[in-house]
């Protein structure tokens, strides 16, 4: 329990780290409004991810890697092809904002499987 809490904090700090220099980058306040929506269905998604591997136990953390990758692409090309046309964002700064935080969140992750 203490591991996916802390999964949780470091990941909120690093898409929090990420989010603020994808607003550097991109000031617009449509841009900012994709990249708030990127932020938190990518922390949705990264806790959602963790505790299917974790679910997985220690046989299975291959397979619970396999199943964390697929639904975060699911959900990257759901984003990209569904949600932006929805709510009118605009598609690079919020696909690019979703997979970064997808990216970064995903590689400090086997910190915290070790148990």
């Amino acid at each position: 329990m203490k591991q996916a809490v802390t999964f949780a904090v470091v990941s909120v700090g690093l898409i929090g780290l990420c989010a603020g220099v994808m607003w550097l980058l991109y000031p617009a306040a449509e841009a900012q409004r994709g990249i708030l929506m990127a932020s938190l269905l990518a922390l949705i998604v990264q806790l959602a991810a963790y505790a299917v591997i974790r679910g997985m136990g220690r046989r299975n953390v291959i397979a619970g890697w396999g199943l964390g990758a697929m639904l975060r692409f699911a959900v990257l090309m759901v984003f990209a092809l569904v949600i932006v046309p929805r709510f009118a964002l605009p598609p690079a700064p919020a696909t690019i904002s979703l997979a970064l935080f997808l990216f970064v969140t995903t590689l400090v992750e086997p910190l915290f499987l070790k148990s």
